[in-house]
């Protein structure tokens, strides 16, 4: 028996927003529930949602649609979603399926509150 991961996620207030932070690996088992964590984030339409990977070092393919669904809702909002502190290994998740060209990415959840 697989027994289902829940990444550990938190939520903050930022300038104009909020910080999603996320500690542990995202996969099949454990994007539901970063799913859950992301639409309660996004339901009252923060102006800019950072996510914080810093926490994260591995994400399967589940883990990335959980995270293109939010872009598309922030930009059906004309709201902005940052990605911020990318392990290498999920920053190479990002660059293979080129998603690097398309998420804002900052180095640092520092940098990502300035953008």
């Amino acid at each position: 028996m697989v027994e289902a991961r829940t990444a550990k996620c938190h939520t903050e207030p930022c300038e104009h927003g909020v910080v999603l932070t996320i500690e542990g690996e995202i996969d099949f088992s454990s994007s539901p529930s970063l799913r859950q964590s992301v639409q309660v984030a996004l339901k009252n339409r923060p102006a800019k949602f950072i996510i914080n990977l810093a926490g994260v070092p591995y994400m399967d393919s589940s883990g990335v649609a959980v995270l293109v669904e939010a872009l598309q809702t922030q930009m059906r909002n004309k709201a902005q979603l940052v990605v911020c502190a990318l392990q290498p290994k999920v920053r190479g998740i990002f660059e293979i399926a080129r998603l690097d060209m398309v998420f804002k990415i900052a180095a640092d959840l520092d940098a990502a509150k300035a953008m």
